[in-house]
């Protein structure tokens, strides 16, 4: 980006996972298993000593968190089912920098950190090649009859959510609550542009009732601000681990957004969240768009469909959603981008605002909830089904069907009725390649130089057997160029304690 400050983005998806051969499956065990089937990396320790999950980016302790209960109560099964947390864990550090582990009852797949946003792209693209490959491996270890089903969505339709969370890096000088204001009625709004859609109604307040909405996390956000990510869940989370220098900077995690099918989704959940944070850098805000109830108008916004109500604002009117992203769009738009992909952002942005207007349907090769809709009131009108028909929601899993084979969504994608952004080469270069700029080049490098002699690792820490560590910068305004000059420095080592000397982080100027 053309802003002095890079905004670093990475993703965290959790999978559903499902054992169609037997009745009775354990999901936490079934999840190790899957996991600890994937050949491209060896178990490794986890850094857990670095994570405080409890530290909130207001300036406190959060206590008795109902995450932590939940913890405890998986660390109590956890003993009763014979294996310890690391085990459970099954924690792999792949050689393109991601993380794929076991987060309870989920196979989660984290990508590195990355600069560039279709760099990003391809990282989250490599990840569901990962849970394949890996899918493939234990329906072997299976066989004959073992049937495992993944899926890249948000729901059970029973009450039960996981997530697929955002991470970008900010300075630590703005301020959280800045944040969180400037930001609170844009995630709010987006969610017509890069919700997945679903067939389910999970909020306490219509629990039960059967009908299609935008979003599959509206349901489960249920406070403007908090560090839980399992229960209570936040519109803005507030945990306070920056994975990084905590003097310097502070890394948001966002909770609110759906696990998208659509290349394209992903691309603008994270690029014009990108663009609106650039904004905070430049100390700019967007006025007139704070929102009477946030949590309120996401869940109005979610089952308005097609036909967008205008949600209450804080200063006495009323905006629809499309009004509030144009709103923010027309401020981003002030600022000259010099850079390809904020201006292909930006460009998608107009263009999808404006389809939206003229024919929602236009963005049914881009938008999941959109293309399902269409889909699904077309399977309708064949078979005369009824709006709360249970097939309808077998379809709406189908469609986030890992499998290319079952799932609806790949068919759509190869067709060219769904766009794709992203080139078989660049996916495949990334399920063992980092990205091209940034730490995750150096990690890569360090594990794969030094592997046998590491007995931990992190994001931003690698501790040795001998008891040395070394720290990763985050290598903010290091080219392409230069991280190759430096990964070739790293690999000629023969030491792990010669690192520390390639790694003396310099604090971030605007210069």
């Amino acid at each position: 980006m053309d802003f002095f400050f890079p905004v670093i983005a990475g993703i965290e998806t959790e999978y559903g996972i499902v054992r169609s051969d037997t009745e009775s499956s354990d999901p936490v065990i079934e999840s190790m298993e899957l996991i600890r089937s994937y050949k491209g990396s060896e178990p490794l320790k986890w850094n857990y000593s670095e994570e405080d999950p409890s530290m909130d980016a207001r300036g406190f302790h959060a206590e008795g968190l109902a995450q932590d209960r939940e913890e405890e109560e998986f660390t109590r099964s956890d003993h009763q089912r014979f294996f310890s947390f690391r085990e459970m864990k099954s924690d792999r550090i792949l050689p393109n920098g991601a993380r794929f582990y076991n987060d309870h009852t989920h196979p989660e797949y984290s990508t590195p950190e990355c600069h560039g946003l279709f760099d990003l792209l391809a990282q989250d693209r490599a990840g569901i090649l990962v849970m394949r490959m890996a899918k493939k491996n234990r329906e072997e270890q299976l066989a004959p009859d073992g049937r495992i089903a993944l899926y890249r969505n948000n729901t059970d339709y029973h009450g039960h959510s996981y997530g697929c969370h955002e991470n970008y890096l900010l300075p630590r000088e703005i301020p959280f609550e800045r944040i969180v204001s400037h930001l609170l009625p844009f995630l709010v709004a987006r969610t017509i542009l890069v919700g997945a859609g679903k067939y389910s109604t999970e909020s306490s307040e219509r629990s039960g009732e059967v009908r299609y909405q935008i979003s599959q996390r509206a349901d489960f956000m249920e406070a403007l601000i908090g560090v839980d990510t399992m229960h209570n869940r936040p519109l803005v989370n507030s945990r306070d681990e920056p994975h990084a220098r905590t003097s310097s900077y502070r890394r948001l995690h966002l909770i609110v957004g759906d696990a998208n099918m659509s290349e394209w989704q992903t691309a603008m959940k994270v690029g014009m969240t990108r663009l609106v944070l650039g904004l905070l850098l430049r100390d700019i805000s967007v006025s007139g768009v704070a929102m009477e109830n946030p949590l309120l108008a996401i869940r109005e916004i979610s089952r308005s469909l097609y036909d967008q109500k205008p949600v209450s604002m804080e200063n006495g009117t009323d905006m629809t959603a499309l009004e509030i992203l144009e709103s923010y769009m027309h401020v981003c738009q002030g600022f000259s981008h010099n850079d390809k992909e904020s201006s292909w952002v930006l460009g998608e942005w107009s263009t999808a605002l404006e389809d939206f207007r003229k024919d929602p349907s236009l963005l049914s090769d881009r938008v999941d909830w959109i293309a399902k809709k269409e889909l699904f009131d077309s399977f309708r009108q064949e078979q005369s089904l009824a709006s709360d028909d249970p097939w309808l929601q077998s379809l709406d899993l189908a469609y986030h069907d890992l499998d290319p084979e079952n799932g609806l969504f790949w068919e759509m994608e190869s067709s060219g009725a769904m766009r794709r952004l992203t080139r078989e080469e660049d996916v495949l270069r990334a399920i063992d390649g980092p990205p091209s700029q940034g730490r995750p080049r150096i990690r890569s490098a360090i594990l794969s130089l030094f592997g046998d002699r590491i007995s931990e690792a992190g994001w931003e820490r690698i501790r040795f057997k001998d008891g040395s560590l070394v720290d990763l910068p985050l290598f903010l305004k290091e080219t392409p160029e230069d991280m190759n000059l430096l990964e070739k420095k790293v690999r000629s080592l023969k030491h792990p304690g010669d690192l520390a000397s390639l790694f003396i982080e310099k604090p971030f100027s605007r210069s």
